[in-house]
Formats: C-alpha cells, structure tokens, sequence
C-alpha cells in the first residue's frame, strides 16, 4: 500500500463535533532507533501492546471558525503541546482534506505518570489518531473499520513513529520485513495471532521508575545522533536479522531464547545511546543495579523474570502470568523497588 492510498477525498461535509477515543501505550521487543525523512523507520521493530496505560483524549471540533489548537493535558492548558499539533494537523492535511476547517479544543490525560518510561507519545497520538478518524467517517464516505484503523496508524506514525504500533492489541509489527506478511514502513500490523505460542500471550509488565525527570537527550535527537552514528547500519542489520530467530521463538515458545533476544535489543538500544557523537547515557546507576539483580536473580532461581529498557532510565520488568509469578512478585518488592524514586512501579499486563 502506498502513501496516495491514504489521500483524503476532497468531497466533505463537517459540522461541530466532540468525538473521544482512548488508546494504550506499547513497548518494544526488537527496537526502532533511527528513521528516515517522514518517519519512515531505518528498521523494522515488533512491540506488546499494554493494557492498562492509556491515554484517554477527546477532541471538540469547532467548525468553520479559523484554524487554531488549544491543548489540555490532565486540565491544564499545554500551549507548546498545541503548537505541535497544529503543526502536525498541517502537515496530515493532504491525507485529511476538512482538518484546518476549523478550532479544535483536545484534552487529553493519561492513566500512567508521565517520564515514566512509558511511551506517552506513542499513546497520545495514537489518541488523536483515532479521534481524527472518528471526525473523519462523520464528515466523508465512511470506510470499512480495517481501512479506518490502517489509516489512524499511518497518520500516528506521522506524528510519533512508535504511536502506529499502539493502534493494535498483543504483537505488533512496524516496518516492512520479509518475516511477517503485510507489514509496512507506513504503518502497523498486528503479528498473527496463529503464529504465536500461547507462553507470550499473558505477560506482566511491571515498569519500575528509576528516574521520573525529563531525559537528558530527547528521543528526538537520539533518533537523529543516528544519522552519523558509525555502527548504524550495522545496527540496523542486526534489528533486521534478528525478526528471523523472533519468528521461530514466538511460534515455539522457547521461553530461554526470548528472554535472551529481548534483553540483547534492550541493550543494543543502550549501546547505540554511547556511541553517537556526542554519547549520551540514558541509564542511571539504579538501572545498572536493577539489571545486575535481575541476572542474578534468574541465574539462583532458573524463574523467568527479565527485562527490557524504552529510551529512559526505568525498566520494565517482563515475565509470565503462571505459576512463578508470586515468588517473582516478592523479589521485585523486597529487592528491587529499592532503587526507584519513592517506591514508583507502574503494574500492567500485556494480555491478548
């Protein structure tokens, strides 16, 4: 599917309308870090979807009035956070032709804290997305649900790359790769559901707040440093090559190689943070401490606790919803929680 595909039809008739949508945040397994002009990703990526942290935004429409964005987050006015999206909602509006015909008031709140190294761009503009397809099938020729989610994952993308993948419950892929049928550069798919072994369709996400500050380097210029980066094409290889073992571990289950994939990408992530120009270090030493428990951990016990980092210093904590989950419960209580800030842990289940 091209991007002409996702042309809006010029044909449209709008009126005042408050619509509202919440959508999840994701976290990803195989990482996206680097992109291309119009947030094409350098390499594919595959993420879980959360079922707990969302962003729940609404969107007043205001017709026929000249085009302007007024922005609340949680009731307060973000007047920068407008600009943004009023730059944004310029930038769609050859995919949404009526979208500068009038004011919008958004207020948005998500469910989780924010720096919380839970993706609240990726959630937030999958909101907005969603909001602006539902505006969207009220003022145009409606489209089938699977037309309208494929497009709200596109103009996601171009709001916040990761956001398309939010658009979708369990795995999802985002890049085009020969692994998995139907996926794109310009959207998400969701992985099959056939194709997964039932051990990774219950599994605890336990985020634990290391450092809930703003982050020294934005995602933004990470993304970026990339670009001279001298491993970056290497990187981007590996991230490609690494969908191959991914694809056998889901549909077998190996539990072992998983856990060992997974980690691997969190901190090839990490790496690829300390060799741009200038380096830049995103962990804190309570993130070492934690990871160095967490082996430990697993190699006295053999139990499936491991982990995997967003750009930030907090961890998620990964493992099953089975038998083991009470003993893992009460290690991350009494042995890690210590090295947050003020006891933070954010619970939430990646369930499909």
């Amino acid at each position: 599917m091209t991007t002409q595909e996702f042309t809006g039809t010029p044909n449209f008739t709008i009126h005042t309308q408050t619509v509202s949508e919440s959508c999840p945040s994701n976290i990803a397994l195989i990482k996206y870090w680097g992109k291309y002009a119009d947030q094409i990703p350098a390499n594919p990526s595959i993420s879980y979807t959360l079922n707990h942290c969302k962003t729940n935004t609404s969107i007043e429409f205001l017709a026929y009035e000249p085009f302007s964005v007024q922005t609340f987050l949680a009731g307060n006015e973000e007047v920068k956070f407008a600009e943004k999206i009023e730059k944004y909602f310029r930038n769609i509006e050859q995919y949404l032709p009526w979208i500068l015909q009038g004011k919008y008031i958004i207020r948005t709140e998500n469910t989780f804290p924010h720096s919380s190294g839970i993706a609240s761009s990726a959630s937030g503009f999958g909101a907005i997305a969603k909001c602006l397809m539902s505006l969207d099938t009220l003022f145009t020729d409606k489209s089938s649900d699977e037309e309208s989610l494929r497009k709200a994952s596109f103009l996601a993308r171009l709001g916040s790359g990761s956001a398309c993948r939010s658009l979708y419950n369990g795995l999802v892929v985002w890049g085009e790769t020969d692994e998995v049928t139907g996926s794109s550069d310009l959207f998400a798919v969701p992985y099959p559901d056939t194709e997964i072994h039932e051990v990774f369709k219950n599994f605890n996400d336990w985020v634990l707040l290391i450092h809930e500050g703003q982050k020294s380097v934005s995602s933004t210029v990470g993304h970026g440093l990339m670009k001279t980066n001298p491993y970056a094409e290497r990187r981007f290889q590996e991230a490609r090559e690494n969908f191959v073992p991914m694809k056998e571990i889901l549909k077998n289950g190996d539990l072992e190689q998983f856990i060992k994939l997974v980690e691997h990408e969190a901190l090839t992530l990490h790496a690829m943070m300390m060799m741009s120009d200038p380096a830049f270090i995103l962990m804190k030493t309570g993130t070492l401490e934690v990871i160095n428990k967490i082996w430990d951990f697993r190699k006295e016990t053999g139990l499936p606790l491991f982990f995997t980092l967003d750009a930030g210093a907090n961890i998620h904590l990964l493992f099953p919803d089975n038998n083991s989950e009470d003993e893992i419960k009460k290690f991350i209580e009494t042995e890690l929680l210590q090295h947050t800030q003020k006891n933070g842990v954010v619970k939430d289940v990646m369930r499909f």
